[in-house]
């Protein structure tokens, strides 16, 4: 189950690409695996690195201080292509905790606030201008709070941010689907029981 999230500050990576899809997110090659830790290594892997796994140095991620990134500032429609929840889990390996883009894929979406990844929704002219300010390093640190959906800068500039209220209720407390679930397990339980009562011939195990 993520942890939840509130309130955070970060180094925020600019990103000026729209229809980032999650193969360029992390290749597919990343994919043989379940395990969520490492995979902050194949991120953005063929942006990152040459074909001979050399750091590419004028890629963003690899110069500090957005080496160091929790924030990710990208274009609409972040997150497009195939439905591979290894992208947001190599995000959250790397160490980003919330991605800023015009507009999301639904599915990529989803997926973040399941990892506890905040999707933030933010006008296309407020994305340019947070894009200007973190191209400088010494204004690339942002502070961003769920509860009150506001992006804030080390000189008090504010910039508000749309997210689903359920997707918001679920960073800020932690929940993922399956701990919510079990918020209903007595009546999960009585379900079965009452059915099991009703129609015995369900529970039949053959013989």
């Amino acid at each position: 189950m993520p942890e939840p999230l509130i309130s955070f500050s970060a180094i925020a990576a600019p990103l000026p690409q729209s229809n980032v899809d999650t193969d360029k997110i992390l290749p597919a090659s990343f994919l043989k695996t379940v395990e969520r830790r490492g995979l902050g290594r194949g991120l953005f892997h063929a942006m990152r690195f040459d074909d001979e796994g050399r750091p590419r140095p004028d890629f963003v991620l690899n110069k500090a201080p957005w080496d160091q990134a929790g924030i990710l500032i990208a274009l609409e429609n972040f997150g497009s292509g195939s439905s591979r929840e290894h992208a947001p889990w190599a995000l959250m390996d790397f160490g980003i905790r919330a991605v800023l883009a015009p507009s999301f894929a639904d599915i990529f979406k989803q997926n973040c606030t399941k990892n506890g990844i905040l999707p933030a929704v933010v006008a296309r002219e407020d994305i340019d201008k947070l894009l200007d300010k973190v191209r400088q390093p010494n204004q690339a640190r942002l502070n961003i709070n769920i509860q009150e959906q506001v992006i804030e800068d080390t000189e008090g500039r504010k910039w508000h941010f749309e997210i689903d209220v359920h997707d918001k209720s679920a960073l800020l407390s932690g929940e993922d689907d399956i701990s919510r679930s079990l918020e209903y397990l007595d009546d999960i339980r009585r379900h079965l029981e009452d059915r099991a009562s009703a129609r015995p011939w369900v529970n039949a195990i053959a013989i």
